[in-house]
């Protein structure tokens, strides 16, 4: 059964490949990818409909987005990112969900810094058992990505948000398939969450991404 947690992760994604590279998933392979998650969740039409109308500004309800900013207990940075048809209320919403869990809601500026914007690419090990790190390496600068982390599960390729399509193609076309290709947050430096702070902390989270003007929340949270 599709969850809503899974529809929430999925709309964002939506979203954000919609708005990234257009609604029109034969020119966005971004978006023709999460589409396919969707299609094999079997998430209902008019959820993925709603998310492409948010992304685009279809449709008769206008959506603003808006990015806050503030402190999880244990002094973790979090961004939260919404789109909104009422900000009073979705301001409203997120200071509170801060206020109830031991954090502060900050203003513009006081943790954005803490991030850096980045293409991000998964590519599933156990697809490819024979893909040696030097061969991915070599196939991700070629393609011009900046960066490549190998863990036991994946590698992971990172690139500047506006060579996100070019690298994106360019592996496509090698025949690499990616479990996850996203523009997205990434901390520069990653903390661990105090243990006498975790539940407040995951509490927050939870609450943060169950807000449905809730884009994604990300955190320095190692």
């Amino acid at each position: 059964m599709l969850s809503a947690e899974n529809i929430s992760k999925i709309s964002h994604d939506l979203y954000v490949a919609a708005k990234d590279g257009g609604a029109d998933p034969s020119a966005n392979a971004s978006l023709r990818l999460v589409m396919e998650k969707a299609k094999a969740a079997n998430m209902p039409k008019d959820n993925v409909q709603r998310a492409l109308d948010k992304a685009t500004g279809a449709g008769d309800v206008k959506f603003e987005e808006a990015t806050y900013e503030g402190y999880a207990p244990g002094g973790i940075a979090v961004l939260v990112e919404t789109s909104t048809d009422n900000i009073n209320r979705t301001v409203s919403a997120v200071r509170n969900s801060f206020n109830h869990h031991g954090g502060s809601l900050g203003t513009s500026g006081s943790v954005s810094f803490q991030f850096d914007r980045r293409g991000h690419f998964v590519i599933s090990r156990e697809d490819y058992p024979d893909l040696t790190e030097d061969q991915v390496m070599d196939d991700a600068i070629e393609a011009g990505a900046e960066d490549v982390q190998t863990s036991d599960d994946a590698f992971e390729i990172y690139s500047q948000p506006t060579d996100f399509a070019a690298v994106e193609s360019s592996l496509s076309e090698k025949g690499y398939k990616f479990e996850e290709a996203e523009i997205t947050m990434i901390p520069q430096n990653r903390v661990d969450v105090p243990e006498e702070d975790r539940e407040k902390f995951e509490k927050l989270i939870d609450e943060l991404e169950d807000n449905d003007d809730v884009l994604a929340v990300y955190t320095t949270a190692d």
